[in-house]
């Protein structure tokens, strides 16, 4: 039998590797900015064509590379950060595996242009699916320019699964919000299709957040600063006030890398706790420093993922510490009594006073001391206040009075209208339930419709119903063309994000068919002038927001379905919330809406509306 095992040809093996290391072009710029970043840069540009899938071209004006190492950058596992495995425990770069470039060169066409300070030339290289096709020499600026073509293209299933530019431009700018973020002592620019997205220059790290994520911002930020033996913990978290349900702003670094760590978010969580509502999250920034050999950044691919050495006395630090700075910078409004021309408040010892001017003319008189004395003042005190009380008692002895004549009154009205239900009324000696004289839905725990069915006790979440009747009635009208607008008489004005800009830039076309209209201010300020018709009383920045979460958690949708998505997205925000009372008319109309539809039993998405407790079950409880 001839031998099975074969060695796997370098370029085979660099598409491998880059299935794990690059998975978008949103990775191509993570670790090419990581690698500008390690070569001491101080001015970094970015510029795209077709959210990177034509073109992400990274200039830097960092140390550079001899044209041997040019070569030798190219091959895996050649790196200048480390030399042995015990490396790995100091590690004070962010790239040091040495798969990076050999990934990205093995599913793309790349070209790079590099010249050492020291050198009078640099070098030109050209390298297409792993293969060096050219090398020569070239006058170039001090630094790296990386030009990364047509990525994923010799891989069309990966080339196939990436999503559309709106989307993978949005992950563009997270990608680069992270990197910017840490690295504020570094210039950014980001371009793309000639427009200049964001131009940074130096500054602290509270000017670099705001440049990112609005000017606005700067005023919610609450200072927290940390030194321990074991961690310094330096940033900033918003006010409980700023929470928001969706998409907040909750960023981490160690060792200026960025990390996701879902113990330490615990940790912030805990210092919120009935401070901010349930199912809300809080804004943070936070930096924290650690020797390197107490954390093991070699856990995954993407170098997010973080193994603390000390993560339980770390994570009591930094709940501590927040709480402290929630403390310390809460500024509870206090209750200032304007007692210039204010009337008394005379109630103290569990009674009502009544000032009089000869009482307080008393020089003994004292508003705020109590005493069993009977006499003087205080016995035409305390007559006074045995005057209020019986007056309060037979206020109240007449409105239980008139309850009742109002109660006997309905009683008389009702067996007037049935005297069959009179003579049962008389013989049971008991008032006939509303009930058993007409249909009637009870709410239970402000969530659930209740009403009897033939075959036992139907149940309806309120909610998804009305989700599935806004859905069904706003699909109606697009299909039909009818979809209206109502204006706002003050436009509302939204703060986006840039990645939430670009994806709502995306959803325009179609957001106007659904019945919005929106209009770009500058940044990425947005003003709302109008919204579908039929939703009231809704928060339309909020629902703005929900619909960019949701186009980004669920990735873009087909063409033919993106109206159905959106459709779906604006239901659930002008939908009845669950806890909300609803009378006796109200969950009439809702139920009889509900059941007039084709498909009243689930959500659009699937979830469950109608469910019904059969009389066999009922009966088995008894």
């Amino acid at each position: 039998m001839s031998d099975v095992i074969k060695l796997l040809p370098d370029s085979v093996a660099n598409q491998i590797a880059a299935g794990e290391v690059i998975q978008r072009p949103a990775s191509v710029i993570k670790e090419l900015v990581e690698n500008a970043i390690d070569a001491q840069a101080t001015h970094v540009q970015i510029i795209l064509k077709d959210a990177g899938r034509t073109l992400i071209q990274i200039i830097d004006d960092g140390e550079g590379m001899s044209d041997t190492d040019a070569r030798l950058a190219f091959e895996r596992h050649s790196t200048s950060k480390i030399r042995t495995a015990d490396d790995l425990f100091t590690l004070r770069t962010m790239g040091f595996r040495g798969e990076a470039l050999a990934s990205i060169a093995a599913i793309s066409q790349v070209e790079l242009r590099t010249r050492r300070r020291d050198a009078q030339l640099g070098t030109r290289l050209l390298i297409n699916a792993s293969q060096c096709e050219s090398q020569e020499p070239d006058a170039c600026p001090v630094g790296s320019n990386f030009m990364i073509k047509n990525i994923f293209y010799n891989v069309p299933a990966r080339r196939k699964f990436l999503k559309s530019n709106q989307v993978e431009l949005s992950n563009i700018v997270k990608e680069f919000e992270k990197l910017a973020l840490i690295n504020n002592e570094v210039e950014f620019t980001l371009m793309h299709n000639g427009n200049v997205m964001y131009k940074l220059m130096k500054g602290t790290f509270r000017q670099r957040i705001a440049a990112l994520m609005g000017n606005s911002i700067d005023q919610q930020l609450l200072p927290v600063s940390i030194s321990t033996s074991l961690v310094q913990i330096e940033g900033y978290v918003g006010k409980p006030e700023n929470a928001r349900k969706r998409n907040a702003l909750q960023f981490m670094f160690v060792n200026e890398r960025y990390m996701r760590h879902p113990y330490f978010h615990k940790a912030v969580m805990t210092a919120y706790e009935q401070l901010i509502p349930e199912g809300e999250q809080p804004n943070y920034f936070l930096r924290f420093k650690v020797d390197p050999q107490a954390i093991d950044v070699n856990i995954h691919p993407t170098k997010t993922e973080i193994k603390f050495e000390d993560e339980m006395p770390i994570w009591q630090i930094l709940a501590a510490g927040v709480k402290e700075t929630l403390g310390r910078f809460s500024e509870v409004p206090a209750i200032d009594f304007d007692t210039q021309d204010a009337p008394a408040i005379p109630a103290y010892g569990g009674h009502v006073e009544v000032h009089s001017p000869e009482i307080e003319a008393d020089p003994s008189y004292n508003p705020f001391k109590t005493s069993s004395r009977h006499g003087g003042a205080d016995a035409r005190h305390h007559a006074a206040d045995r005057q209020s009380m019986s007056n309060w008692d037979e206020l109240f002895a007449n409105f239980e009075r008139k309850k009742r004549e109002g109660a006997d009154q309905e009683s008389i009205e009702a067996q007037a209208a049935d005297p069959a239900i009179a003579d049962t009324a008389a013989q049971d000696n008991v008032l006939p339930l509303q009930g058993e004289i007409q249909s009637v839905y009870l709410q239970l725990k402000g969530r659930y419709i209740l009403s009897p069915a033939k075959s036992g006790l139907m149940i309806i979440d309120q909610h998804r119903a009305h989700v599935r009747i806004l859905f069904d009635r706003y699909i109606s009208r697009i299909h039909n063309g009818k979809m209206s607008s109502q204006t706002i008489l003050f436009p509302e004005v939204i703060h986006l994000s840039a990645a939430q800009s670009v994806t709502l830039r995306g959803l325009l076309p179609e957001m106007e068919l659904m019945g919005f209209a929106l209009s770009a201010l500058s940044g990425n300020d947005w003003a709302v002038n109008a919204i579908p018709s039929g939703l009231d009383g809704v928060d339309a920045s909020s629902m703005i927001h929900q619909i960019i979460a949701s186009v980004d958690e669920g990735g873009m949708p087909l063409k033919k379905r993106l109206q159905e998505h959106l459709a779906l997205t604006v239901a659930r925000s002008a939908a009845i919330p669950a806890g909300r009372t609803l009378r006796q008319e109200e969950m009439e109309i809702l139920v009889g809406d509900l059941l007039c539809l084709p498909e009243p039993n689930y959500t659009p998405d699937g979830k469950t509306i109608i469910n019904v407790i059969p009389m066999d079950q009922i009966t088995k409880m008894f």
